[in-house]
């Protein structure tokens, strides 16, 4: 399998809200550092549409760096 298929993450919706509360943002803001718009951060949180591409890959980025621990959770359970 091709590693980048490997490493490229889904954000589903209470993830993209996770991210946001750890890092202490406001929708507003969260769309400010991503160079987008409220609506658009809302929509994701809803799960009316997913991020992807270049957004998909920031948050990825965002979440590495800022400690946020997100992906497959081998069996815990909280």
């Amino acid at each position: 399998m091709d590693s980048r298929a490997r490493r490229k993450k889904q954000w589903g919706q209470d993830e993209i809200r996770s991210l946001r509360q750890h890092l202490n943002l406001t929708q507003v803001k969260l769309a400010e550092e991503l160079g987008t718009r409220q609506q658009t951060i809302s929509e994701w949180e809803t799960g009316m549409y997913q991020p992807r591409g270049a957004s998909a890959t920031l948050l990825s980025m965002i979440a590495e760096r800022s400690g946020f621990t997100y992906g497959a959770r081998d069996g815990e359970d909280g």
